[in-house]
């Protein structure tokens, strides 16, 4: 794979703290497909690469925000200088030239101090923190089309604000709950599942969500129909990436600032919670103040109320009670008897 490398590229990411492999991979715009003609191959690979940046910003802006959002400002035009400022670099995946013509994929990487400094200039919310890793779970009642539709998502899509990797079983059902489903999510280091319910025919699929947690089944929507079960993958991805950015974008400053009890029965399961909270878009200025054999007490600022913090971290496998009026956190997965 050839990199061509915009000046500083790695200094972007190198002082990003513990997330930043996750920033890069949403920063990361892959399979962008370029065809240009120039008098020469040389003026056709760059007409490709600008193309190929201003393709990858949009396409960047969409994935991080809402389509309100960027209405209520007016929209968010990209045009080819605010685009080769934005880019931190450009990898060839695949190319041939020859004869003034360049063809192939890129993948761009997009510098994210400069996308987000823009979105702020404009005053768009904005969401690139990942959602927590899901065990995707394809099934269908059709069951001519059950292997084709578990290939339509890949083994994973690392890129996506929702990530996720595919379940090998083909036994779930769009009922499976949580300890039916655990054995194989766990193992991946997942601690939710998403069941995408394939309904429909031919030319007309639609797909209905639900998220599957150590608590129990939730609704997540449903896909408009499409046409071919590539569209109604597509779909789901999609759906997943609205439905966690309306979810967990933060709009304003206000925060409540509490002291909390970790319960944990390991080294291993206090590492999963502080990850956990440490990850939350809606958690903030997390600290830990005491650690102890079986808990600790931590503090941390939080976005939205109690009921938006809780679902965003039963998603990560952390539940949350309260014990003597102080918040209880503890992991919603080793109560299932999974560790």
């Amino acid at each position: 794979m050839i990199r061509w490398v915009l000046a500083a590229a790695f200094l972007i990411f190198a002082a990003t703290p513990l997330a930043f492999a996750d920033i890069r991979d949403v920063y990361t715009i892959r399979d962008i497909e370029v065809d240009q003609q120039a008098a020469t191959v040389i003026e056709a690979r760059e007409a490709a690469m600008a193309s190929a940046r201003s393709a990858a910003a949009r396409a960047l802006i969409n994935k991080i925000t809402l389509a309100s959002d960027r209405n209520a400002a007016g929209g968010i035009p990209i045009d080819g200088a605010l685009a080769a400022r934005m880019t931190a670099a450009v990898d060839v995946q695949e190319e041939t030239a020859g004869a003034g013509r360049y063809r192939g994929k890129l993948a761009v990487v997009l510098n994210p101090q400069i996308v987000r400094a823009h979105l702020d200039s404009l005053k768009v919310p904005y969401l690139d923190a990942q959602a927590p890793l899901a065990l995707m779970v394809p099934v269908t009642s059709n069951a001519a089309s059950a292997d084709l539709w578990r290939q339509a998502f890949g083994e994973r899509n690392n890129g996506a604000l929702v990530p996720y990797v595919t379940a090998v079983g083909n036994f779930y059902t769009a009922y499976s709950a949580w300890p039916e489903i655990s054995a194989e999510a766990v193992p991946v280091n997942a601690r939710r599942a998403l069941i995408a319910d394939l309904q429909g025919r031919e030319g007309a699929w639609r797909v209905v969500v639900s998220s599957v947690t150590a608590v129990g089944n939730e609704p997540v929507g449903a896909t408009p129909p499409v046409a071919t079960l590539a569209d109604a993958a597509k779909a789901v991805s999609t759906l997943l990436g609205e439905s966690w950015k309306e979810a967990s974008i933060v709009r304003d400053g206000s925060r409540t600032s509490v002291e909390a009890s970790v319960r944990y029965t390991s080294l291993a399961e206090w590492n999963t919670l502080r990850g956990a909270l440490a990850r939350s878009p809606l958690v903030s200025d997390f600290r830990t103040k005491a650690v102890a054999r079986e808990g600790a007490l931590v503090s941390f600022a939080y976005a939205g109320d109690e009921n938006r913090l809780r679902s965003d971290l039963v998603q990560r496998g952390v539940s949350i009670g309260r014990e003597d009026g102080r918040l209880t956190l503890r992991s919603a997965v080793s109560t299932t008897g999974i560790q």
